[in-house]
């Protein structure tokens, strides 16, 4: 099909397939502009460079896609099982070959150091390549009858249009992780990235027109979150919603998709605690835990928020992981830093309150604590040790790399604190007792439990959190699942 003329776009050269770089919305198999060209501005967190101007649309195009993507579903849904699995083959092998251009997409307008960038455009396609597969597995299965003469099943039936609203701080693989879900299990969808990282997005549009989803089957709703998603909670032709985010943002769609009852998948915010025990390998647990601090620059809901060290090795880990800390690197992600920008001005505010907040109430600085001077968002790697319990950063997310200490003398005392928070995503334990593991896996409020080991995540496991981290899972069958309907059927041939 023809493409739109586009203007050249400032810091966004040196690309491989310049054609991935795309600045209109993707509806109903067109690259849509905004009626009146509305458009916002997109930019490198690093050097507050301009990238370009994207596409704003409006509550009438957004309702377009909706039509676009309703008009696609029959079609989608009927098609044999081995025909969405191929054309998700297809996409996910378009990925893998792009891999560096959408790298290094992802880092100019996300931030993120490139070895991070092409780390998760390989996860992003894990989910592709898995829901591929899923998608030939069998949707029927029978029942044991309890009934005389009556014959019975089971089918799995998708639910139809499915709505997906993406992050910015994993702005590929949170799209391919709800997307291919979706479109395995025979829905088609509309999806709105973030104003602040649209491009990975339009990119993942054009190789999966290239892929051959028919045209509405896959739609990219650019502009402002507001004016795009409101139409979505109002359409009951919008069956299923699926938000990754705020959990404050997560509560509005909540209550506002109660009208239409749509199928809800929420993954929002964490708060999670790292929970270090004495007779822990020391050595490893410092190792992860800057892993599970400091990745993405600690704009990540999984990330370590809340370090509960036992008393008896407290001073030790304090020391070693400050000392880590320190020598972690900062800069743009091209140079492949330890650590990049933050995202906004809005995220080094908030560095910069929790760490006044705490060392007001005792906390002591071993590392960091100010803004670097490589630019206005980058954020020294900081290590706060003695920090009190009611210190903002022991009850709100942090979302950047700073890190609160704080020593316990007991197991019931650290459990009892880690599960003292609205939030149940992810906890990070570490021990070698091996009843010490089970009773903390039990006892833990959280979707996920990492032991002795940071990464967990990956396409065949069900991401999800417990309380206000969300509703429903990611990933595994149960993504698939979530976008499906249970349809029992009884049957009598008489």
């Amino acid at each position: 099909m023809a493409y739109p003329a586009e203007a050249p776009k400032s810091l966004l050269t040196g690309f491989s397939d310049q054609r991935l770089i795309r600045q209109f919305a993707y509806i109903g198999g067109h690259w849509v502009a905004s009626a009146r060209n509305e458009t916002f501005a997109v930019t490198d967190p690093a050097s507050g460079g301009w990238l370009g101007d994207v596409a704003s649309l409006s509550a009438e195009k957004s309702r377009a896609a909706i039509d676009a993507a309703d008009r696609a579903f029959a079609g989608w849904a009927a098609a044999l099982p081995q025909e969405r699995s191929r054309i998700l083959r297809h996409w996910f092998e378009l990925i893998l070959k792009n891999r560096e251009d959408l790298a290094r997409l992802m880092v100019l307008e996300q931030g993120k150091p490139i070895s991070e960038a092409r780390g998760e455009i390989d996860y992003a396609a894990s989910f592709v390549e898995y829901y591929a597969e899923q998608a030939k597995r069998p949707d029927i299965s029978s029942v044991t009858s309890h009934l005389p003469d009556a014959e019975m099943e089971v089918w799995l039936e998708p639910v139809g249009v499915a709505a997906l609203i993406t992050p910015w701080n994993f702005p590929s693989a949170m799209l391919t992780r709800k997307a291919a879900a979706a479109l395995a299990a025979g829905c088609t969808v509309i999806t709105h990235p973030s104003h602040e990282t649209p491009y990975s997005a339009l990119a993942l549009a054009e190789l999966a027109e290239r892929a051959g989803f028919p045209a509405g089957v896959f739609n990219v709703v650019t502009g402002h979150a507001a004016t795009v998603v409101e139409p979505w909670l109002a359409d009951p032709r919008v069956r299923a919603l699926s938000f990754t985010g705020s959990t404050e943002i997560g509560r509005l769609l909540y209550g506002r998709s109660a009208d239409t009852v749509k199928r809800l998948v929420l993954e929002l915010g964490g708060h999670a605690p790292f929970l270090l025990f004495a007779d822990a390998e020391m050595q490893r647990a410092v190792d992860e835990a800057v892993k599970a601090k400091f990745a993405t620059s600690g704009q990540d809901c999984l990330g370590a928020n809340r370090f509960l060290v036992e008393r008896s090795v407290y001073q030790d880990f304090c020391r070693r992981f400050a000392d880590r800390a320190s020598a972690l690197t900062v800069g743009a992600g091209l140079d492949d830093p330890d650590i990049g920008p933050l995202m906004n001005e809005k995220a080094a505010l908030k560095q910069e309150e929790q760490v006044a907040d705490a060392l007001r109430r005792g906390a002591r600085l071993l590392a960091g604590g100010k803004r670097h001077g490589k630019g206005p968002l980058f954020f020294e790697p900081t290590v706060l040790v003695d920090v009190p319990p009611d210190a903002l950063i022991m009850r709100e997310e942090t979302f950047g790399p700073v890190a609160a200490i704080a020593p316990f003398d007991s197991e019931d005392e650290a459990l009892r604190w880690a599960n003292d928070t609205e939030y149940g995503l992810v906890a990070y334990v570490h021990t070698l007792d091996p009843r010490r593991i089970y009773r903390a896996s039990r006892s833990l409020k959280y979707g996920m439990v990492a032991v002795n080991r940071t990464k967990v995540t990956g396409a065949p496991i069900p991401f999800g959190g417990m309380k206000q981290s969300g509703l429903g899972r990611e990933g595994a069958l149960h993504g698939m699942q979530a976008f499906m309907d249970v349809k029992y059927v009884c049957r009598d041939w008489a």
